[in-house]
C-alpha cells in the first residue's frame, strides 16, 4: 500500500444506531463454529436450549446458538455458521490520497463518474425518494462528504461488538463504497455519487478493527471479520425497512462451494433472495478479485441467478490522465484480477485497473478509526483514496439502481435490473466472459429508456 500523508480530524462522539447480534465479511478464511448454527425453522418442533441470535422469521430461518446435540434433536435441518476473515473481495490496491484544501474538486481524478455519465444523469434526477443499505465494515457517516448523506436511524450493527453505526469502526471499505453510491454533489470541492440524492443505510457487519489501533499498514487479515449469518440477517433487515438496493461488496457465492454446503446454502440464499425481490430490494454483488472464472452447478447459485440481483465484475482504464481525461485503454476494459464467467456475471462496471498507477483507480471517500490500547474509540480519520477492486465495482451498480427506481417510482425490482442489463452493451474486441449476461454498465442510457 502506498502511504501518503493524511490530514486528520478527530471525531470524539460516539456513533448512535441500535445493535445487533454479530458479523461476516468481504470473503473466505476460518473454519466452522461449533456452537452458531443456521436453522430451518419449518422444521423445527421447539426452540428450548436455543440461544437465538437472528430471528429471521420473513424468510423462516434461525441464527442460533446451541449444541449440535440439540439441534439434532430438533429435526430440522441446520447448519454450521461460519466465521470469516476478509479474503478475494478485499480490495487488490489501495492508495492514500494527500487530503486536499477544503473545496478542492476531486471530479477531475473521477473518470468513473464521467464515464457514466453522471452529470446527465443527475439532470434527470439524483436518486431522491429512494434507499440504498450499504452491507460492510461501517460508513463514516460524519465524513464531509457524506454528512447529512446516512440516515442512522435506519442504520443497525450486525457485528459482535457493541461499538454501533456510522462510524468506519470495521475499516475504510464501507466508506468508500458509501460515497461510490452517494458522495455529496452539492458541497463544494470532494467527490461525487453516483446517487446523492438517496438515503444510505449503514448495515455494518464487520468487526472493529480493534488490533489496528490506528494503523494502516497492517494486512488485511486485521480488518475485521464476521459471521454468514450476519450478512444473511442485515439483508432480510434491510428487505424489510424498504431498501431498493443493497450493495454486498464482500460476496456469498464463494462460501457456498465449500463442501457440504452447496445444497443447504443454496435454499437460503434463494429464500432471502426471493424474499428480497418480493419487497422491492435489489441485491448488487461484487463477483471477486482472484482473477478465475466463476462457474455454478443447480446449488451452488447465488441470489442474483435465483432472485433478481446482480453480480458485478470490474473494469478498468490504462493511463488515465486526469489532467487531460484521456487514457491508452477505456474504462470498459476489463480488470486482470476480476473474476469473471458468462453465467456468473450480470453487469461489468468500473471498479479500477488494479494496475501501477493510482489514477487508473477509483477514487472516493476513506476514512479510518483508531482504537486505544483498551479498545476505546478515539475518533476517526478522514480523506480520500484509490481503491481498485469488484468492491467498487458493485456500488456503481448499486448508486445506477437508485437512480432508475427514482425516474421510475412505480418499478419493481426486477424492472429495474431488467433496465440495467437491458440498456448495457458488451464491447468490442473484449470477450463476453467478463460482461456475462447484460454487458458494461450504462448510466445515462438506464435514464434514458
Amino acid at each position: 500500500m502506498t502511504e501518503l500523508s493524511l490530514h486528520r480530524r478527530r471525531v470524539l462522539k460516539a456513533a448512535g444506531g441500535s445493535l445487533g447480534a454479530l458479523t461476516l465479511g468481504s470473503s473466505l478464511a476460518a473454519g466452522d463454529s461449533t456452537q452458531r448454527f443456521i436453522v430451518d425453522s419449518k422444521g423445527l418442533q421447539n426452540d428450548d436450549g436455543l440461544e437465538i441470535v437472528h430471528d429471521l422469521s420473513p424468510v423462516d430461518l434461525l441464527v442460533v446458538r446451541a449444541t449440535e446435540a440439540r439441534l439434532d434433536d430438533s429435526r430440522a435441518a441446520f447448519v454450521s455458521d461460519r466465521r470469516m476473515a476478509r479474503g478475494p473481495y478485499q480490495p487488490v490496491r489501495q492508495d492514500r490520497f494527500e487530503y486536499p484544501e477544503e473545496g478542492t474538486d476531486l471530479f477531475g481524478y473521477q473518470w468513473d463518474k464521467h464515464d457514466q455519465g453522471v452529470p446527465e444523469a443527475h439532470e434527470i434526477t439524483r436518486g431522491e425518494g429512494t434507499r440504498v443499505a450499504i452491507i460492510d465494515t461501517g460508513i463514516a457517516a460524519g465524513h464531509p462528504d457524506l454528512d447529512g448523506q446516512v440516515d442512522l436511524d435506519l442504520s443497525k450493527s450486525f457485528a459482535s461488538d457493541e461499538y454501533g453505526v456510522g462510524e468506519p469502526y470495521g475499516g475504510a471499505h464501507g466508506t468508500h463504497v458509501a460515497g461510490i453510491v452517494a458522495a455529496n454533489d452539492r458541497r463544494d470541492g470532494g467527490v461525487v455519487g453516483s446517487a446523492p440524492g438517496t438515503d444510505l443505510v449503514d448495515l455494518r457487519v464487520f468487526d472493529a478493527v480493534l488490533s489496528s489501533r490506528g494503523r494502516q499498514d497492517l494486512p488485511p487479515e486485521y480488518w475485521g471479520e464476521t459471521w454468514m449469518g450476519s450478512v444473511i440477517a442485515a439483508l432480510v433487515y434491510a428487505a424489510e425497512i424498504g431498501c431498493d438496493a443493497v450493495n454486498l461488496s464482500l460476496g456469498w457465492t464463494w462460501e457456498m462451494r465449500s463442501e457440504g454446503w452447496g445444497e443447504f446454502w443454496g435454499r437460503v440464499h434463494q429464500r432471502v433472495g426471493n424474499h428480497a425481490r418480493r419487497r422491492g430490494t435489489l441485491h448488487t454483488h461484487a463477483s471477486g478479485n482472484w482473477g478465475e472464472s466463476l462457474q455454478f452447478n443447480q446449488d451452488e447459485t447465488d441470489s442474483s441467478q435465483t432472485a433478481g440481483g446482480i453480480t458485478t465484475s470490474a473494469t478498468g482504464p490504462v493511463g488515465f490522465d486526469p489532467e487531460t481525461g484521456n487514457y491508452e485503454e477505456p474504462p470498459y476494459s476489463p480488470a486482470t484480477y476480476t473474476t469473471h464467467g458468462v453465467g456468473a456475471i450480470d453487469l461489468a462496471a468500473p471498479g479500477g485497473k488494479g494496475g501501477d498507477s493510482k489514477y487508473d483507480n477509483v477514487v472516493n471517500t476513506v476514512a479510518y478509526p483508531n482504537f486505544a490500547e483498551d479498545g476505546a474509540y478515539l475518533g476517526t480519520d478522514y480523506g480520500y483514496g484509490w481503491f481498485a477492486g469488484t468492491s467498487m465495482a458493485a456500488p456503481q451498480v448499486a448508486g445506477a439502481a437508485a437512480l432508475v427506481k427514482s425516474a421510475n417510482q412505480h418499478y419493481n425490482s426486477n424492472q429495474v435490473r431488467t433496465t440495467l442489463l437491458r440498456t448495457a452493451e458488451i464491447p468490442d474486441d473484449y470477450e463476453k466472459k467478463y460482461y456475462g449476461r447484460g454487458g458494461y454498465l450504462d448510466t445515462a442510457a438506464a435514464l434514458q429508456e
